[in-house]
């Protein structure tokens, strides 16, 4: 079959976005105790939304599918997208609502990460109102949950000859029903444990490949990934780096792992891909920030050196504020 390279966008993706304040400090003060702020920055968030910017950030021509409301945050979160090139006609802004917001603090200590959120009163998209025209020309399409809204649009972009991608952060029994709508399965290491109860990690995610999915692949945190396609099983270990901030590493490696998918790389060298890209961006605080464009992960892929040059400029921008 050939490959729908005539296709307006190569991935198209889902999300409810939300706007994250990362600040980090070195300890977690005690209760009545303080302390002082080491770093902070204001940066889009949510798992799709998130790895769509990284995806964009290495070249994939992009858009976003989903709802905001019409505050500050929600119109900060739709300028990020378009700041990165990726096409947000088919967002659905709501008057007179709210953007959630996350307020993400990490620490130096323990490398440890604590989430305060305030979900915002923006409706999701109901099934069929999201536009059937991104749907029908992508060549990906990009989704984290087995809600209604998802696995309709799922359905309708596979229709139009798209395949799907979940980033599967947590076990959902919608997404394991729906196996057969599913190309590539990157779950995390909190779904491995639901479903299996030994680390034999190649009889297991063949089992999943057994299930449908044609790319199985699971994300162990520090230690890296590992899965199956019909190239058989890989593992791979994580890049050593000095890790600032862990928020949104999985998203990361989602949006980049799809370019690979994309690319038709096969499973393994878009795992690699992905794997470079969450290393770099874990070197900074926040989702964005340190998410690095094609030439600075190609340069770290080959010598294992980051080049900081245009990332620093990411992270000033983010610490500025909340830049509308």
């Amino acid at each position: 079959m050939e490959r729908n390279v005539k296709k307006k966008y190569q991935i198209a993706g889902y999300d409810m976005p939300c706007v994250d304040l990362a600040v980090n400090v070195d300890v977690f003060p005690k209760p009545n105790g303080g302390t002082g702020v080491r770093d902070l920055s204001w940066q889009g968030g949510g798992k799709v939304a998130t790895g769509m910017v990284a995806a964009a950030r290495l070249g994939a021509k992009c858009a976003m599918l989903g709802a905001v409301g019409d505050d500050d945050y929600g119109q900060f979160v739709l300028r990020d997208f378009e700041r990165h090139g990726i096409d947000v006609h088919g967002m659905q802004v709501r008057p007179g609502r709210t953007t959630s917001l996350s307020i993400v603090l990490s620490d130096r200590e323990t490398n440890g990460r604590s989430i305060v959120y305030r979900t915002g009163t923006a409706e999701a998209a109901m099934p069929g109102t999201l536009d059937e025209s991104v749907l029908a020309d992508c060549e990906w399409f990009f989704i984290s949950r087995g809600s209604e809204v998802c696995l309709d649009a799922a359905r309708k972009a596979k229709a139009a000859g798209a395949k799907v991608i979940i980033d599967a952060d947590s076990y959902d029994s919608n997404v394991m029903e729906n196996l057969d709508l599913i190309d590539a399965f990157v779950a995390s290491e909190f779904v491995y444990d639901v479903l299996f109860k030994d680390k034999n990690y190649e009889e297991n995610c063949k089992k999943v490949f057994e299930m449908g999915p044609p790319v199985v692949v699971f994300t162990l945190g520090p230690h890296g990934c590992v899965g199956y396609s019909k190239d058989g099983f890989f593992q791979l270990d994580s890049y050593d780096v000095q890790v600032a901030d862990t928020v949104g590493a999985g998203d990361v490696f989602h949006g980049a792992f799809a370019v690979g998918m994309v690319e038709g790389m096969t499973a393994l060298e878009a795992a690699k891909l992905a794997t470079a890209v969450a290393c770099i961006k874990c070197t900074r605080i926040g989702g964005r920030a340190g998410i690095p464009d094609r030439a600075t992960v190609e340069k770290f892929m080959k010598t294992g050196e980051i080049d900081y040059t245009e990332i620093d400029q990411r992270t000033a921008f983010y610490g500025k504020g909340l830049q509308l």
